[in-house]
């Protein structure tokens, strides 16, 4: 089997610290503790009530959070995984991304999605419409997103990673193609197989090398159990969640760093 060339980019792993059922000093030691653990990038969420627990429990706003964490982090990668694009103006996100670009100098990724979580939209005064009007307002979005980074002044410090989330074959995928440096999926070991090449045929309609996309999805196994799967499928980027219910527990983090880290050796000796 021909090794795809998104499948020779270097492993990374990322944690996504929910920001629910826990006081912001948790969170904000969370994040210290992440960073110096050695990960490559820190997610929160972009919702506005705990997705699981208490459906009223404590929870923390995403950017304004996102902007913190700039100026606490010295190193790690931070973004959202991901934000909503039907909670803001196309432009004023561009605005609101190359702001904290600037704060955390160069380090964030604007991940992004179509939205899903109807209490949001409903508790905060947001039309939830339907999958397909929130799909076609994210495509709308992108291209609002890009071309308000070309205008800004100062402009971006870099070209900011766009990381899509979601396996609609149909739009998302085409827009993850169009428009993404890091693909984010969902399902087993065969959904996502599947799934990779849908997204490398749209990359061959819309003219894109489909090794200029990352691979990316998350894990709640250790890479005893799952790496040998995910990293034959091409996923570079492995992400582990986990909340203040844990007490944002990183042991399954740092079983992946350590994996990552053997990994990355032993493709550079065999490269």
């Amino acid at each position: 089997m021909t090794e795809q060339p998104y499948a020779t980019r270097p492993l990374r792993v990322g944690v996504q610290l929910q920001p629910q059922h826990a006081e912001y000093a948790d969170l904000r030691r969370a994040v210290d503790a992440a960073e110096e653990a050695g990960v490559d990038v820190i997610f929160n969420w972009d919702h506005f009530f705990p997705l699981s627990g208490e459906p009223d429990g404590l929870h923390y706003e995403c950017w304004t959070m996102l902007a913190a964490w700039a100026e606490q982090t010295e190193r790690v990668e931070i973004g959202a995984l991901v934000s909503c694009n039907s909670y803001r103006n196309p432009d004023l996100l561009a605005d609101m991304a190359r702001t904290v670009d600037h704060i955390s100098a160069g380090r964030l990724i604007l991940g992004i999605g179509a939205g899903w979580f109807e209490r949001d939209y409903d508790e905060y005064g947001y039309e939830f419409g339907t999958a397909g009007s929130r799909l076609a307002a994210l495509a709308e979005g992108l291209p609002r997103i890009t071309s308000r980074w070309a205008k800004l002044n100062p402009a971006p410090t870099r070209d900011i990673p766009i990381l899509i989330g979601g396996g609609g074959e149909r739009k998302t995928l085409k827009l993850v193609a169009q428009y993404a440096t890091t693909w984010h999926g969902f399902g087993d070991a065969e959904t996502l197989a599947h799934k990779n090449e849908v997204l490398n045929n749209w990359c061959a309609e819309v003219g894109r090398d489909p090794g200029e996309i990352e691979r990316s999805t998350a894990a709640d196994r250790g890479p005893d159990e799952a790496a040998e799967e995910l990293t034959g499928l091409g996923t570079r980027l492995i992400t582990i969640s986990t909340d203040g219910r844990a007490g944002y527990d990183l042991s399954l983090v740092r079983d992946w760093l350590q994996y990552r880290d053997e990994f990355n050796a032993g493709s550079s000796t065999t490269g």
